[in-house]
C-alpha cells in the first residue's frame, strides 16, 4: 500500500508517523496535494512523501524506515523532469 508518512527533518529518528494510507499512488498523488493546500505550503515545506509498504499501517501509526520504499517494487519510475520549466 502506499502511505504518507511525515517525513521530518529529524535524521536520528529511524520511524515516521504514517498520515494516511492509500491503494494506489493517484490517490496517495491526491492526499498529497490536499495536504500541501491545507498547509499552504510548497510540498517540500511539508515534510510530507509517498512510500510503498508491505506492512499493514494505519494512519497515526509510526513505521521504521526498513519498512518501506520510495517505489512500489515493479513500479515505472519517472526520469527527469515531468514538466517543463518554459512557457
Amino acid at each position: 500500500m502506499y502511505a504518507l508518512i511525515y517525513d521530518d527533518p529529524d535524521r536520528g529518528e529511524p520511524a515516521k508517523m504514517v498520515i494516511s494510507v492509500h491503494g494506489t499512488r493517484k490517490e496517495a498523488d491526491q492526499a498529497l496535494l490536499r495536504r500541501r493546500c491545507e498547509l499552504e505550503r510548497p510540498v517540500w515545506e511539508c515534510h510530507t512523501r509517498i512510500v510503498w509498504t508491505d506492512k499493514a499501517v494505519s494512519g497515526g501509526e509510526k513505521i521504521h524506515r526498513t519498512e518501506f520504499t520510495d517505489w512500489k517494487n515493479g513500479e515505472k519510475i519517472p526520469e527527469g523532469e515531468l514538466h517543463s520549466d518554459e512557457d
